[in-house]
């Protein structure tokens, strides 16, 4: 696959990865994981799925005894060691049960068990993007802002979004915090937290997804300082100048990561 496509498939690893954590609460809580996103997530895995009695497993080998297993239930745990050893552990028959040994086994699994909830996702979210080279050259950039100023000017709202949210991958650019948000706009940009709840946003991209604009704000702006939030509206509504507009935007970003390789 192209460097687009690598950095495209990291994106959304990390959506459905996000998605399935999100998605965890305590045990008192009675929510449910995501098994849908996680199951796309493993899917794109080194994993390989194995139905063990009533249980869906993910498993990949480790040694010629031993395998990394993937349990997908709610507990999301990772286990390392035999199908057989899981599935008396997780899924006993009567008969198993009546010995003591596997009856420690099935009450206490630590010994076996890597991991659990979020840390299991964020071992498999690892596990996938270990697969993919995303080593670039400045002709990938190139490629990235060529396609986001066609898209541009075609008014195909679509790959404009796209390739901003390839370009926020690439520079570490984040959704605009509630201070900064604008209805009916896509927006990103470098995020910076600050004590007491403060934090500071810039340079920051805004991409009307109604009026098909684009604007690129340079000012690294405070969320408490509302006369620079009110000027950030007055540039999105086109009353005030931006430091870049339109296709030059792209251009903008795309020196931006030069810069920062």
């Amino acid at each position: 696959m192209s460097f687009k496509e690598n950095l495209l498939t990291k994106i959304k690893i990390d959506k459905l990865a996000n998605k399935v954590i999100a998605s965890i609460g305590p045990a008192e809580s009675g929510r449910k994981a995501d098994k849908d996103a996680m199951r796309s997530l493993l899917e794109m895995s080194p994993y390989q799925y194995q139905k063990a009695r009533d249980l869906d497993l993910y498993v990949e080998k480790v040694d010629q005894d031993r395998k990394k297993i993937f349990v997908l239930d709610n507990e999301l745990p990772i286990y390392k060691t035999t199908i057989d050893d899981v599935a008396m552990r997780k899924s006993p028959l009567i008969k198993e049960m009546v010995k003591i040994r596997n009856i420690i086994k099935i009450l206490k699994d630590s010994d076996v068990k890597l991991s659990r909830k979020d840390a299991s996702v964020k071992a498999v979210q690892k596990e996938c993007i270990d697969q993919l080279d995303l080593s670039f050259s400045e002709s990938d950039i190139d490629e990235i802002a060529a396609d986001g100023k066609a898209s541009f000017e075609r008014d195909y709202p679509d790959g404009v979004v796209e390739c901003l949210e390839l370009f926020a991958e690439l520079l570490d650019y984040k959704p605009a915090p509630q201070a900064f948000q604008l209805s009916r706009h896509k927006i990103i940009g470098a995020l910076t937290p600050k004590a007491g709840g403060e934090v500071f946003f810039g340079p920051m991209i805004i991409y009307s997804l109604i009026q098909g604009t684009l604007k690129h704000i340079e000012d690294r702006i405070s969320s408490f300082d509302k006369t620079k939030i009110e000027l950030i509206q007055q540039i999105a509504a086109g009353k005030q100048k931006a430091a870049d507009e339109g296709p030059d935007v792209f251009d903008y970003l795309k020196n931006a990561v030069r810069k920062d390789v």
